[in-house]
């Protein structure tokens, strides 16, 4: 069934913004950013929306583009245009989203089958991202193409690696091949994000940071509505959606509805619902999502529609209506989430050194 939110968005309209995701796809199967690049999350994010959407075949011709082009150490490059590396570093949220991806197909088609061949390829990413772990928990964002990890690590791409760990664990145990490492990888990170701020280099000021830790599972409770509660009046431009960036009058249409799909998670259903119907002001006439307003110069910016926001807007309407088993992906992130530091826990090893 395909999602909708009454008296917010129709069925119709949701098939409308996938065709309009579908309509940008490549001909290779890569789902594109506005000037022409793909990389590996966004074109995943895609995906999961074509599938709630039920299109079957453009999202599965996109699953084979990432079985093309992942690398022998399980990874993507960071951008690709024609199916050449523009950026050949390896990012680990990249990699890690992709066990998010192929656990939503099998949640919202039951195709086992399926789940079975990309197997591999999430077996190969996840094994990429334990390898950029550190002894405190945290794993580093990148390793290039020397094969050099990178020095720091940043909490909005921990926080989707966690998402990541956590199904890629619950599909190793629906498969009957269950990896055990990658769990206690993700206690770890979980650890370091709800308790060690400093692990991370400071981009506060972008609103993904502030929400992230949420949508991914790794911080829930009553420390997660704190988080949200904080920072609310400095990222929320009322009536408009959320800020990219606390320092600019730019609100945008993937972060506003990435914030809807972390409220609906902790059960905030008033908020989430007034925010999604808020950011509707983004939508264009052909079902498509324009990827921002400034609204003091009240002029889209940037001058674009992008997939990944139109993708972002069917997840959190597929949250808000539980309409396919893939609704309750970002609420069931958070399950494992604890209060308490894992055994083993590397932080009193990091600060003895």
């Amino acid at each position: 069934m395909i999602p909708a939110v009454p008296g917010v968005i129709s069925a119709e309209q949701v098939r409308r913004t996938a065709e309009s995701i579908a309509a940008v796809q490549d001909a290779d199967g890569g789902i594109p950013w506005p000037e022409g690049h793909v990389d590996a999350w966004n074109h995943v994010e895609c995906l999961m929306a074509l599938t709630v959407a039920g299109l079957r075949a453009p999202a599965r011709k996109g699953f084979d583009w990432l079985v093309r082009h992942q690398r022998p150490d399980g990874s993507w490059p960071m951008k690709l245009r024609d199916g050449v590396a523009l950026e050949a570093g390896g990012e680990s949220n990249h990699a890690a989203y992709v066990a998010v991806g192929v656990w939503h197909d099998l949640l919202v088609t039951g195709d086992e089958t399926f789940a079975r061949t990309m197997w591999p390829v999430v077996a190969g990413a996840l094994d990429f991202v334990v390898g950029l772990q550190t002894r405190r928990g945290e794993i580093v964002w990148e390793r290039d193409i020397h094969g050099n990890p990178a020095p720091y690590a940043l909490l909005t791409g921990c926080s989707s690696v966690y998402q990541g760990l956590r199904c890629g664990v619950a599909l190793a145990e629906r498969l009957d091949d269950p990896r055990p490492e990658w769990e206690l990888a993700a206690d770890h990170l979980g650890h370091v994000l709800r308790e060690h701020p400093e692990a991370f280099t400071d981009k506060s000021r972008f609103s993904m940071d502030w929400y992230y830790p949420v949508l991914g599972g790794a911080v829930r409770g009553s420390q997660a509505h704190q988080r949200i509660d904080d920072e609310w009046g400095v990222f929320v431009a009322p009536g408009l959606g959320i800020l990219c960036v606390s320092d600019q009058p730019w609100v945008t249409g993937a972060e506003s509805c990435e914030l809807v799909l972390a409220l609906d998670a902790l059960g905030d259903r008033d908020r989430a619902l007034e925010l999604f119907a808020d950011m509707q002001h983004l939508r264009h006439d052909d079902g498509s999502y324009w990827t921002g307003w400034q609204f003091v110069n009240e002029k889209h910016f940037p001058h674009e529609r992008s997939a990944y926001t139109a993708a972002a807007v069917i997840l959190a309407a597929d949250a808000l209506s539980n309409s396919t088993g893939g609704a309750s992906i970002f609420r069931n992130a958070g399950q494992h989430a604890a209060d308490r530091a894992p055994t083993g826990c590397g932080c009193q090893q990091v600060a003895s050194l």
